[in-house]
């Protein structure tokens, strides 16, 4: 099983003593990376719920790796990272924001001060609690005493010298003097800083009673001689957005600020001026120094953590991970109707490498490899240079005298969409092979998502440079309608676009062999529609001679090649959203969670409906052979089936299953439940060094894991448990939950299966390309079981 895609930024980081190492938080685990290859060398495993500080332990020398980590799951471990090993582990029965240690030359004793939640009293609003814990003593472990309450945890800060510590509350910053409450043994004493605006960070100075804050509105303030008479306030401005960040140098003549416009600011405190060092392209979370002067780490809102030299702040090397979607809607309205169409093709895979494109924030495309869970390169799907100076008319004439376009990736900070303008990209597809991929991109006005300016784009990769180059640029390929999927030919340079004004479009590429892949270029083939019905799905059979398209309700087969309709059937009482061919079987699904969802399976060789469920669909996987029966679904659980009491034991807290079957029979082969299933997506994934069949899954948040389904090692619930999960799941009628889930154990598929009972039709002279092939595997087998009839 190979997990990946994790998120890097759930809380700040820490350099190991020598510098040599990065912990980072990553789930419910600590990941510890090389700092010289930027690969993972270990991971701190023990904790049940996400770890939200990880610190280490300044007492040792440079050679010792001894950690603390605090998590959700309320247990504060002590661990021997470089092993790794687990050396103590203390419960505050509480889940733990943030937690700062009070050094040990100080104290004399384990002090730690953190920040809990506890929603004991429903009587009350303060459920955030800042707690001191002794860990020398477990009496004192287990009162904890309380410093202050607020509404909700938060974060807390502590000085590099150990004297202070504090958090931001609204427009204070509550200050407490760590040296004083151990010194007399009484709790701390409290000092607040007021502000008139929301402060969203602060930090301390290395080695003075000075503090630096960042408020919402970008403002730099410094506070000198903190808790005396004198104390001063100065400001700096330059940040136009948020303030994310600040740190003082290690030596403390510098302070560095940034924002969510992804701008690091250096200012000499002596003298006020200041420095601008644009050189990270997204919002930053966290700005962290090392032991080594020359050493620094920039963690940024794109799941990226880059390794940088001070104090140019040349990037030495970067820790990707999978960058999170755009938090676009996921819904178009279509043209005079009143339905809505989702988009759900913003992850392609290509079965044949593991690489996966991965359509992200701030417009990109990022190509990661699911198999060493590592990032291959990065596409910037749009020229953000012409939208920013050029108006919409002009890019509409640019796009459409333009033919050939190379993608020109080039430095820039982060710039969010303007106000009321939303740029999105809106799917994505990858060839088979990897070699080919198609995106398309739609820029709607304030208010609008039914109409705006809809790219489609064509790119080619190029080895050399392990990234694609733009080869053609289509300019509204549907008129003003949003384009919904686009799918490619498994077999040939041909590709479908399909958009909700009811038509889809193929597209081919010329064939003029003495241009090169990057000038070839992609022309219309032919356009379709079927009665103007828009089109919610679309798909090629595996040898590519046939294409499946949904027209809302109903299935329709086309040649290709001919661009011509050749079989109507089928009929579902909600919009199908996935269709995907599977052997000789077409599955078909939909997403409606307000109406009646289903996924249903068609005979292909007789165009009849062989069985359904009523299960919620987010995506189909089907194997690349084209005569493999087998296929996998991604079902997400409704939300009155989650809740549900009687259902507790079963989902267990997951809000989603895969389902493995083979088309013959409606029994599924194995099931596992996953965790964040809305916005997932399913591909099998060939893996060429143990030549085995894998099945990956990515979750809504971009983190994945690939398993062998057929292997039962992974499976997760016994044969026995699918006819009462597959019941609790695909429920429809309005009966007593227990009553249904007895009627399951006693009859498990009499109700549940809803396939057609009714006379199938003849066979239809169709698709023949199609259907010749899979005769033709019928008479080898039957060769193979009756050789003695064929002997001589």
């Amino acid at each position: 099983m190979i997990r990946g895609g994790r998120n890097y930024i759930t809380s700040v980081p820490a350099f190991s003593n020598d510098a040599k190492k990065l912990l980072l938080c990553t789930a419910n685990s600590v990941s510890v990376f090389s700092v010289a290859t930027g690969l993972q060398i270990t991971s701190l495993e023990g904790h049940t719920a996400p770890v939200t500080t990880v610190i280490v332990d300044s007492a040792c020398d440079e050679t010792s790796t001894y950690c603390w980590t605090a998590s959700l799951d309320g247990k504060i471990r002590s661990w021997e990272f470089s092993t790794p090993k687990l050396l103590r582990t203390f419960h505050t029965h509480l889940p733990i924001y943030s937690l700062v240690m009070i050094p040990f030359h100080l104290s004399r004793e384990l002090i730690f001060y953190v920040s809990v939640e506890d929603c004991s009293s429903v009587s009350r609003d303060l459920f955030g609690q800042i707690r001191r814990y002794n860990l020398s003593s477990e009496e004192s472990l287990l009162s904890g005493d309380t410093l202050k309450e607020m509404e909700e945890p938060k974060p807390i800060v502590m000085s590099p010298s150990g004297e202070f510590f504090g958090v931001c509350h609204n427009c204070k910053i509550h200050i407490w003097n760590a040296t004083l409450g151990e010194t007399e043994h009484v709790m701390a004493k409290e000092m607040t800083l007021h502000h008139t605006e929301l402060i969203t960070v602060f930090a301390f100075h290395p080695n003075k009673r000075m503090l630096a804050a960042g408020d919402a509105t970008g403002r730099v303030l410094i506070w000198k001689e903190i808790g005396n008479a004198d104390e001063s306030c100065t400001t700096f401005n330059w940040h136009s957005t948020e303030v994310t960040v600040v740190n003082f140098s290690s030596d403390g003549a510098f302070l560095y600020s940034g924002g969510k416009e992804g701008v690091l600011v250096v200012w000499e405190l002596d003298t006020g001026k200041k420095q601008l060092l644009p050189k990270i392209e997204s919002p930053l979370l966290f700005f962290i120094f090392s032991s080594d002067p020359t050493l620094s780490s920039a963690i940024c809102a794109d799941n990226q953590i880059h390794l940088l030299k001070m104090p140019s702040m040349e990037i030495l090397r970067t820790i990707s991970g999978i960058k999170p979607r755009a938090s676009e809607p996921m819904m178009f309205t279509c043209d005079d109707r009143s339905m809505h169409i989702r988009l759900i093709r913003t992850v392609s895979i290509d079965r044949s490498s593991g690489i996966a494109a991965f359509s992200t924030a701030n417009h990109r495309v990022q190509l990661y490899n699911l198999l060493n869970d590592h990032e291959i390169s990065e596409v910037r799907i749009r020229e953000n240079f012409f939208f920013e100076f050029v108006s919409i008319a002009v890019w509409f004439n640019y796009l459409t005298n333009r033919k050939h376009m190379q993608v020109q990736v080039c430095e820039r900070n982060h710039q969010p969409d303007a106000d009321g303008v939303r740029v999105l990209v809106t799917a994505v597809a990858l060839s088979r092979n990897g070699s080919v991929m198609a995106t398309a991109e739609a820029r709607f006005a304030a208010g609008s998502l039914s109409r705006g300016l809809v790219t489609l784009k064509f790119w080619v990769f190029v080895p050399d440079n392990k990234t694609f180059s733009l080869s053609t640029v289509i300019s509204q390929p549907h008129r003003e309608a949003a384009i919904t999927a686009i799918v490619l030919n498994p077999a040939r340079s041909m590709a479908v676009s399909i958009s909700s004004a009811g038509d889809f479009k193929i597209w081919v590429c010329n064939s003029d062999k003495n241009l090169t892949p990057e000038d070839s270029n992609w022309i219309c083939h032919g356009v379709g529609s079927y009665k103007k019905k828009p089109i919610t799905a679309a798909a090629f059979s595996g040898d590519g001679s046939c294409l499946a398209l949904a027209a809302t309700t109903v299935l329709t087969i086309w040649n290709p090649l001919q661009n011509k309709l050749l079989y109507v059937f089928g009929k579902s009482h909600t919009p199908i959203t996935a269709i995907s061919f599977a052997g000789g079987f077409l599955v078909a699904a939909s997403h409606f969670p307000d109406s009646n969802p289903h996924l249903s399976v068609w005979d292909l060789m007789t165009f009849g409906l062989s069985w359904s469920y009523r299960l919620s669909i987010e995506a189909i996987a089907t194997q690349s052979e084209m005569l493999s029966p087998y296929f996998a679904v991604l079902a997400e659980f409704l939300g009155s089936h989650r809740s549900a009491k009687s259902n507790e034991q079963i989902f267990r807290g997951k809000d989603g299953a895969i389902l493995l079957f083979d088309g013959s029979g409606p029994k599924p082969v194995a099931i596992w439940t996953v965790m964040k299933a809305h916005g997932g997506s399913l591909s099998f994934v060939e893996d060429s060094k143990k030549s085995q069949t894998l099945l990956a899954y990515v979750n809504g948040r971009h983190e994945y894991v690939l398993f062998d389904p057929f292997s039962d090692e992974t499976l997760e619930t016994s044969a026995k448990d699918y006819e009462v999960l597959l019941a609790a799941i695909s429920e429809k009628s309005k009966r007593s939950r227990k009553k249904t889930l007895l009627a399951m154990l006693e009859r498990p598929f009499e109700t549940m299966f809803c396939g057609s009972t009714l006379n199938i039709p003849p066979f239809p002279d169709v698709c023949a390309d199609f259907f010749a092939s899979r005769m033709r595997k019928n008479i080898c087998e039957s060769v193979e079981m009756q050789p003695e009839s064929h002997s001589p």
